[in-house]
C-alpha cells in the first residue's frame, strides 16, 4: 500500500470515531496524530494531506493546529471548514461604501500589534480639530511609508474629515533634488517670467491639494529654502509662487511628510518643530513572525490574482523569502516575490490550475535567505511554528491594494510573458529555448526595486562555458562602439548579457528559426529609449556584417531593452584578489608578505576566527569581493574546500564573477597577484593557471620541526588509504557513517580504502596514531580536523548521500596515483612557468643554473625535495634574482633579519648562493635569504601537518 493510501485510510478511521458534536466543535485529525500513529516523518505526512485536500478526498479545517476530515463528514460542518489554506489576516480591497464604511486601518496587517501605536497616532493626527496635525513618518526604505499615508487618506475620507472629491497629491522631493528651482516651482507654482521657459502663470502642487492632503516623500531632499517656505505655509496657511514677493496665496492642505533619514540631522530644526506628530515605522525584520507571514501571503495573493492560478509555495521557499529581506523591507520582499512568481509562471504555463514554487527554483540571492533566517534560532523557531509544508494561495483571495506604488509594475508581466511565449512557440522554438529566452526579459522588467543592483546576470554556468569565444570577442568590440554612441559606460555584465543574447540568436539562425513577430508591449517599451534604439540598430549592422545575414527587426527591439537595463558608470579594471582563511590573522599575514613583494592594489584579506558562523563569514567575503571587484571579476583564495562553494552563490547574488582556489598559500597569493598584472584581465585564464600551480603554505608558528621533516617519506606513500569518520564517541553515529561510506565505496568499485570511525575526544592524538599506519585521504563528521585532505560536514554528507564527497575522494585517490606514477617534473616545466612569471629574465639560459642551485641545496641539507617544492623554490629564487637585478629587493623586519644565521637552512642557502655569485655575478642579500628560509620553514610545517 502506498504511503498516501495509508494516511488516507487512517484519517477515515479516526474521522469515523468522532461524534457529530465533536465535528461541529471543530474536531478533526491532526498531522501530529498521524505522525505518531503511522511512524511517518512529518513532512511526508503533511505533503500527503495537502495532496488529498487538493484532490477533494479530505477537507482542511482552519485553526491551530490544522485539522483534517473526510470530505463526506465535513459536509456536516459547513460553517467552519474550508478546502483552502486559512485566509491571512490582511486588509481587503476597498469596496464602495453602502451603509457602514470600512476603516482601512482596522484591516491593516499589524494594526493591532506592531503598528498599534502608529495607527493610533495617525488617527489622532487626522481627527485633531480643526484641521488635523501635520505629520512626519520615519522609516527605512520599503517599510511601507507610502502605503501608510494612503491609509491615513482613506481613513480621513471614510470619517468625512476630507471630502472624497478632494485629492491626495504625492510628490517625491528626490526627483528634483539636484534642481532646487524646478523643485520649488513644482511645489509652489510660478509666475510668468520667473525663469527661462516660464511663459505663463502656473499653480503648484500645494494649490492642487487644496482641501485634501499633500504627501511629501523623501522630504529630507528638500533644500533649506524650500523647508523654510513649507514651515511658513504650515504657520500661516499662505505662500508665494516662484517669482512673487508677497505671500498672497492661501490653501487649506493637510501635510504629511516622510523620510528615511534621522530628522534631527537631515532637516532644519525649525521645520521639525512645526510637525507635532512623528510616526516611526518598524523595518520588516522588526515585525513579529506572524505579521511577516501575513505580509508574504498578501503579496503572493496579488500575484495569484494576476496569474489567475493557485500558487503553491514550499516551506523552504517561504523561509528563503523571509530571510532574503535585508535592506529593502516589504518593498524588497515584494520585488523578490514578483521575480519567483514570474519565473514559476514561465515554467508552469502549461498547467491549467496552479504553479508550484520550490527552493530549487529560487535564484542564489534568495536561496541564501534560508541561512540568514537560520542564523537567528529564535526567529526561525517562531516562523516554523506558523508554517505548513506547503502554503497555498488561491486567485480568489483578496489583498490590500490602494494604488500602484514604487514596487508595483505598471503592467501585467504575466500577460507579456504569455504573449512572448506564444510568439516564440509559433516560430518553432522548444520549451527549453523559450524559457531561456524569456528569463532575460523577466529580469529586465523586474528592475523597479533593484535599480542599483544587478539582477540581470543570473546564469548557472560561467560565460566561457556557454558562449563561443568569437561571440565574446565580437561583443567586446560592440561594447566600445555602443559606449561611444551613448556617452556612458557599462559594467562587466554588458559582455555577459549581450553575448548571451547574440549566442541565442546565432543558434536560432543556424536552426533556421528566426523570431520575426514583435509584441505590442515590447514596441511600447522600446519607444521610451530612442538612444538605445539607435545603438541597437548599430549592433544590428555589426551582426549583419559579421555573419553576412539579414537580422530581423525583433532583435533590434530586444537589444534596445537589454541596453536600457545595463546602464552603468563602472569602468572595468584588473581582476581583484581576495584571500579568506580561518584564524585571527592567517589571511592578513599572507597578504602582508605579498604586499611587501609586489605592492598590490587589488589584494584584500578576510580573517575568519574559528568561532565565526558560516553566514557571517559568507557576508564578510561578499563585502570583500565587492571591494576588490574592478569590473573583471575576483579570484577568491580560500583555505578550505568548503568555502569554494561560495563562488556561484556570490556571482548570482552580486553579479560579480568569482573563481575560487582552495588550499591557499602565500605562493599562490603571490602568483595570483602577478597574474592579474600580466594576463589581460581574463579571470578564467588566471584561475586555470592558478589551479595548475601547486604552491606551499606560509604558516605562522612559534616552533618549527627539524630539517628532517622536509624529507620525502617514500614509505608513507605505500601506506594503506583510509577515510576517517568523526563523531562524539566514535560509536553509534560514526559507525552508521562508516557503513554508509563503505557501501558507497563498493558502489564506486573501490576496495582498497578503509573507513575508520573515531571520537572527537583526543581526536588529534588519534589522527596522529592513524597517520603512522594509514594514509588519510578524506575526513567527515561533526568537526573538521583541518587536515590537508577533503572534508565534508556530516549534514552535507547525509543530505546528498555523499555524492560530492565521494567525487572528491576519488579525485584525491587519482592524484595519489598520479604522483606515484608520474615521472619527476622536468626543467622544461620550470622554464615554462618562468616564462609566465618574469619579464626581465631569460628562462632558457637561467634554468640550468637554478636547477643546480636546488640540487646543491638538496645535497648540502641532505634532503629529498618534492617536485612541487623544487618548482616553488626555483621560481622564488628566480624572483629574488629579478628583484636584485632591478634593485627592488624585499625588506624584512630588523628582528627577522637578525635571526637568519640561526636557521638550520642558512649554511646550505649560503653554499648555493655561491653558485649564483660565480655564474651570474649576483648576490642575494640578507632580506632575500630570510624569505628563502621561510619557504623551508613553511614546507616543514606542512609536511608535519
Amino acid at each position: 500500500m502506498k504511503r498516501i493510501e495509508r494516511i488516507y485510510q487512517r484519517v477515515v478511521q479516526l474521522s469515523q470515531q468522532l461524534t457529530a458534536d465533536e465535528v461541529a466543535q471543530g474536531a478533526g485529525v491532526t498531522t501530529k496524530q498521524l505522525v505518531a500513529d503511522l511512524e511517518i516523518v512529518r513532512p511526508n505526512v503533511s505533503k500527503a494531506l495537502n495532496d488529498l485536500v487538493r484532490t477533494g478526498q479530505l477537507t482542511k479545517i482552519a485553526g491551530r493546529p490544522v485539522r483534517y476530515l473526510t470530505a463526506e463528514l465535513a459536509l456536516q460542518k459547513p460553517a467552519t471548514t474550508t478546502d483552502i489554506a486559512p485566509q491571512p489576516a490582511i486588509a481587503k480591497k476597498m469596496q464602495p461604501a453602502v451603509t457602514i464604511p470600512t476603516d482601512f486601518f482596522d484591516k491593516m496587517i499589524g494594526a493591532h500589534s506592531s503598528l498599534k501605536n502608529q495607527v493610533e497616532q495617525a488617527k489622532a493626527a487626522m481627527l485633531y480639530p480643526p484641521k488635523g496635525l501635520n505629520t512626519l513618518i520615519i522609516g527605512p526604505t520599503g517599510s511601507g511609508k507610502t502605503f501608510f499615508v494612503h491609509g491615513m487618506y482613506q481613513f480621513s475620507t471614510v470619517h468625512q474629515i476630507i471630502d472624497t472629491q478632494q485629492p491626495l497629491i504625492t510628490f517625491n522631493c528626490a526627483d528634483y533634488a539636484h534642481n532646487p528651482e524646478l523643485l520649488m516651482s513644482h511645489l509652489f507654482g510660478y509666475t510668468k517670467g520667473a525663469f527661462t521657459g516660464a511663459n505663463e502663470d502656473k499653480d503648484g502642487l500645494i494649490q492642487e491639494a487644496e482641501g485634501g492632503m499633500l504627501f511629501l516623500d523623501e522630504v529630507h531632499r528638500l533644500p533649506p529654502e524650500g523647508q523654510e517656505m513649507i514651515f511658513y505655509f504650515m504657520d500661516h496657511g499662505t505662500y508665494s509662487r516662484l517669482g512673487e514677493t508677497a505671500k498672497t496665496h492661501h490653501a487649506n492642505v493637510r501635510l504629511v511628510c516622510a523620510t528615511t533619514e534621522n530628522p534631527e540631522s537631515s532637516l532644519l530644526a525649525t521645520f521639525v518643530r512645526r510637525i507635532p506628530v512623528t510616526i516611526q515605522l518598524p523595518s520588516f525584520n522588526q515585525r513579529p513572525a506572524k505579521e511577516r507571514l501575513q505580509l508574504l501571503q498578501s503579496l503572493f495573493s496579488l500575484e495569484a490574482n494576476r496569474i489567475h492560478k493557485q500558487v503553491q509555495i514550499s516551506e523552504d521557499v517561504v523561509k528563503a523569502l523571509l530571510g532574503s529581506v535585508t535592506y529593502g523591507n516589504v518593498g524588497q520582499l515584494k520585488s523578490n516575490i514578483q521575480l519567483v512568481c514570474a519565473q514559476g509562471f514561465l515554467r508552469h504555463m502549461q498547467s491549467d490550475d496552479s504553479i508550484m514554487i520550490t527552493a530549487e527554483d529560487l535564484p542564489a540571492s534568495i536561496q541564501s535567505g534560508i541561512a540568514t533566517l537560520a542564523s537567528n534560532r529564535d526567529d526561525l523557531g517562531e516562523v516554523t511554528k506558523l508554517l505548513e509544508p506547503v502554503m497555498v494561495i488561491g486567485p480568489d483571495q483578496t489583498s490590500a491594494t490602494l494604488q500602484q506604488d514604487a514596487y508595483e509594475l505598471p503592467y501585467n508581466l504575466y500577460e507579456i510573458i504569455g504573449d512572448k511565449a506564444a510568439i516564440l512557440k509559433s516560430e518553432g522554438l522548444d520549451q527549453e529555448h523559450i524559457n531561456n529566452f524569456i528569463t532575460t526579459d523577466i529580469n529586465l522588467h523586474l528592475k523597479s526595486f533593484y535599480r542599483e543592483s544587478a539582477i540581470d546576470e543570473q546564469a548557472d554556468n560561467k560565460l566561457a562555458e556557454i558562449v563561443d569565444q568569437d561571440i565574446i570577442d565580437l561583443t567586446k568590440e560592440i561594447q566600445g562602439k555602443v559606449q561611444q554612441l551613448l556617452g556612458y559606460t557599462f559594467k562587466q555584465n554588458f559582455v555577459y548579457a549581450v553575448s548571451l543574447h547574440i549566442s541565442s540568436f546565432v543558434k536560432r539562425l543556424q536552426s533556421g528559426k528566426l523570431v520575426r513577430n514583435i509584441s505590442e508591449d515590447l514596441k511600447e517599451m522600446v519607444a521610451d529609449y530612442p538612444k538605445e534604439l539607435e545603438a541597437a540598430y548599430m549592433i544590428k549592422q555589426e551582426l549583419e556584417t559579421h555573419y553576412n545575414v539579414p537580422i530581423p527587426k525583433s532583435e533590434v527591439y530586444y537589444l534596445t531593452i537589454l541596453l536600457a537595463s545595463l546602464r552603468s558608470v563602472k569602468v572595468a579594471g584588473k581582476v581583484g584578489v581576495v584571500v579568506a582563511a580561518h584564524g585571527g590573522s592567517t589571511a592578513s599575514s599572507m597578504v602582508q608578505v605579498v604586499n611587501k613583494l609586489l605592492s598590490a592594489n587589488n589584494l584584500l584579506a578576510y580573517d575568519m576566527p574559528i568561532e565565526m558562523s558560516p553566514q557571517t563569514a559568507y557576508q564578510g567575503i561578499v563585502d570583500r569581493v565587492r571591494q576588490a571587484d574592478n569590473g573583471n571579476g575576483v579570484i577568491l583564495l580560500v583555505d578550505m574546500g568548503s568555502l569554494s562553494t561560495f563562488s556561484q552563490r556570490i556571482y548570482k547574488e552580486t553579479g560579480i564573477k568569482v573563481e575560487t582556489i582552495d588550499m591557499v598559500t602565500t605562493a599562490i597569493v603571490l602568483e595570483a597577484v602577478r597574474k592579474t598584472e600580466m594576463i589581460d584581465n581574463d579571470l578564467s585564464i588566471i584561475a586555470h593557471e592558478l589551479k595548475e600551480f601547486h604552491g606551499y603554505s606560509k604558516v605562522n608558528v612559534d616552533t618549527l620541526p627539524a630539517v628532517e621533516a622536509l624529507a620525502v617519506d617514500s614509505v608513507k606513500q605505500q601506506l594503506p588509504r583510509a577515510v576517517v569518520a568523526i563523531c562524539s564517541t566514535g560509536k553509534g553515529t560514526a559507525v552508521r557513517i562508516q557503513k554508509m561510506i563503505e557501501q558507497q565505496l563498493i558502489d564506486q568499485l573501490i576496495d582498497d580504502v578503509t573507513v575508520i570511525p573515531i571520537s572527537v575526544v583526543n581526536m588529534k592524538q588519534t589522527l596522529y596514531q592513524l597517520s603512522q599506519e594509514y594514509r588519510i585521504i578524506a575526513t567527515t563528521g561533526i568537526v573538521n580536523p583541518d587536515l590537508k585532505v577533503p572534508f565534508v560536514a556530516l549534514d552535507r554528507l547525509i543530505q546528498d548521500d555523499g555524492h560530492d564527497f565521494f567525487e572528491r575522494v576519488v579525485a584525491e585517490m587519482d592524484q595519489d596515483d598520479l604522483q606515484a606514477t608520474t615521472p619527476n617534473l622536468t626543467k622544461e616545466l620550470c622554464e615554462s612557468y618562468m616564462k609566465d612569471y618574469f619579464l626581465y629574465l631569460n628562462p632558457h639560459k637561467l634554468i640550468d643554473i637554478l636547477w643546480r642551485y636546488a640540487e646543491t641545496l638538496s645535497d648540502t641539507l641532505k634532503l629529498s625535495f618534492t617536485e612541487t617544492f623544487r618548482i616553488g623554490l626555483i621560481l622564488h629564487v628566480a624572483g629574488a634574482l629579478e628583484r636584485t637585478l632591478l634593485r627592488q629587493t624585499v625588506t624584512a623586519e630588523p628582528a627577522e633579519r637578525a635571526l637568519i644565521t640561526k636557521s638550520p637552512y642558512y649554511h646550505g642557502i649560503q653554499a648555493s648562493n655561491t653558485l649564483l655569485q660565480e655564474q651570474l655575478q649576483l648576490t642575494l642579500n640578507d632580506d632575500e635569504i630570510y624569505y628563502v628560509e621561510q619557504l623551508f620553514d613553511t614546507q616543514a610545517q606542512k609536511s608535519v601537518s
